[in-house]
């Protein structure tokens, strides 16, 4: 296998895990490279010069050298401070990394997935609803991942989609008019024509692309579960705690 080597690429730490006593093997997701796995030699050392700017959701310039499917890194620089996220936001961030990390593989060059993954993250800092930023990154991972959506066209009947009919989602084919199908993923024209668009402002078409995109992903996992999809059901679910009143004081 021939030598693979990058200077100061653009790019994004995905995930870390300690190696051997004082080292890392961190994913990362580079503008020209696509996902990469990395060796960081003495990263976890107190006074390692990387330590600091090897965190995740924050740009880094990353340079790497080396054989096979891990990389040695040399040299990492950040690249810009971008504002910490926090709550949902955060927890919604982690999830873009799982699901990178599930449908990504190393060594393939995925420029497209790095701008929407760039473009989610500043969404999430702006925002407070994830749900849009999170909808329209699950589009571009598929499309990515080579699992594109047929989203505006009939494949039953070779035709564009009617906004006013309704269509079962065949997964891996497309929309087939609702009365053709046997139940499953039933939507309107309207919403998936939208959804095709990434005009996801209506509460409606985003509930749709919810519930479409959730039911692609769980097919495409293979049963593979998702941890952060469980973490954010389970911090909606859990209602925010009152804070305690001040006490009157006594005079």
């Amino acid at each position: 296998m021939s030598a693979a080597t990058s200077e100061f690429e653009l790019a994004f730490v995905l995930h870390a895990r300690p190696y051997q006593e004082t080292s890392q093997i961190i994913e990362v997701l580079a503008r020209e490279h696509g996902r990469v796995g990395i060796v960081a030699r003495g990263a976890r050392r107190p006074s390692s010069r990387w330590r600091s700017v090897l965190q995740p959701f924050q740009p880094v310039r990353l340079s790497w050298s080396g054989r096979g499917s891990l990389q040695t890194l040399r040299a990492a620089e950040a690249e810009a401070h971008a504002l910490p996220l926090q709550g949902m936001g955060l927890m919604a961030a982690f999830y873009l990394n799982e699901l990178i990390l599930n449908f990504i593989r190393r060594g393939d060059p995925h420029p497209g997935l790095f701008m929407a993954y760039a473009q989610a993250l500043d969404e999430l800092r702006q925002y407070p609803d994830p749900e849009p930023a999170l909808r329209r990154f699950e589009l571009a991972l598929l499309a990515e991942a080579g699992y594109g959506l047929n989203l505006d066209h009939d494949v039953l009947n070779d035709v564009a989609l009617d906004p006013h009919a309704s269509y079962e989602y065949r997964i891996e084919h497309g929309p087939v008019p609702a009365e053709a199908g046997q139940g499953g993923l039933v939507l309107s024209g309207m919403a998936l024509l939208a959804i095709s668009r990434g005009e996801l402002d209506d509460p409606g078409v985003l509930q749709s692309a919810k519930r479409l995109l959730r039911g692609v992903l769980a097919h495409y996992l293979d049963g593979r579960a998702l941890r952060t999809r469980q973490v954010l059901a389970s911090m909606r679910r859990t209602p925010p705690q009152p804070q305690p009143q001040p006490q009157p004081q006594l005079s």
